[in-house]
């Protein structure tokens, strides 16, 4: 899908799209008798009806400005070691790197790379194997990190996860990354929010030209279910009582305004306009008649 915000044009690279788990399996709290009634708008697009699974993609959006060619996330990649997630271990058949080239941008006309946060599916793309050796797949491109988020992948990386050795070190060692504090600003068309919870220093990423203006929200928001139910964190949330203040909290900021949402998870077309219902919130996606919420 391919969208413009003023003079910045805005592109959904996706790179997989798939069943994600029982609700209850990633939302503690979506007990079966809570997802029940929320079954009539998810399903077919956000809920497998055969499985009753969610259905998720994972993407990156490539935002090109007048001067500048943003990439904001990189999704899982090639090679990467994950033996705990085995949906994302050692895969061979990811093409994010043609797949911006067919869309008009090849890896080394990337001047900034934006990572919500530093997770397997969405840093994985900022190196690539080359010759036994992590290299960044973006030669030409500032990677801009938030250092609370680096200080974090570094830790987990003490323990044995693998993100930070393969898909963030590399990128430190070639001497590509500007670690920033977590309110950065590119400028007055780029910049990050703080938006805490999912990960210690995940930030939601906002887009503004000629008055009109968009926001990626990365893992802050998962899925279509968490609309009407901002107080289901995942399990995969660091704390999940600062991730649901800061989902509400998002949320109600983007509600009735002419912001566009631009989710990393949600099903295509991936991005729409936030409304408030109840206790709760919807979305209306963008260039379709579906509502979810």
């Amino acid at each position: 899908m391919s969208i413009t915000i003023g003079d910045i044009a805005i592109t959904t690279v996706v790179e997989s799209s798939g069943l994600a788990g029982l609700p209850h399996e990633v939302f503690p709290d979506a007990t079966p008798e809570m997802v029940e009634p929320l079954r009539h708008w998810a399903e077919p697009h956000a809920l497998d009806p055969a499985t009753g699974q969610m259905l998720m993609p994972v993407q990156a959006y490539l935002v090109r400005t007048k001067h500048q060619n943003i990439l904001l996330d990189t999704c899982v990649g090639n090679h990467k070691n994950h033996p705990n997630e085995l949906s994302y271990h050692q895969h061979t058949d990811y093409t994010l790197l043609e797949d911006l080239t067919k869309a008009g941008v090849a890896p080394q006309e990337i001047d900034i790379v934006m990572c919500s946060h530093l997770h397997v599916d969405h840093a994985g793309w900022n190196t690539r194997l080359l010759d036994g050796r992590w290299v960044p797949s973006f030669p030409n491109a500032r990677y801009i990190f938030s250092r609370k988020e680096v200080a974090f992948a570094e830790a987990e990386g003490a323990k044995g996860d693998s993100i930070y050795r393969e898909s963030v070190q590399p990128v430190l060692e070639a001497g590509l990354a500007e670690i920033v504090e977590a309110d950065f600003a590119l400028d007055d068309g780029c910049w990050f929010e703080p938006t805490h919870g999912h990960t210690p220093g995940h930030v939601a990423i906002h887009l503004a030209s000629r008055g009109q203006r968009a926001v990626m929200s990365g893992d802050l928001i998962h899925s279509p279910l968490q609309l009407p139910h901002p107080e289901w964190s995942p399990i995969y949330d660091s704390d999940p009582l600062e991730g649901a203040r800061t989902r509400r909290r998002f949320l109600e900021s983007m509600a009735e305004t002419d912001i566009l949402m631009m989710t990393q998870h949600f099903p295509a077309p991936s991005v729409g306009h936030i409304f408030s219902r109840g206790s709760g919130f919807g979305m209306r996606y963008l260039g379709c008649d579906m509502v979810h919420g």
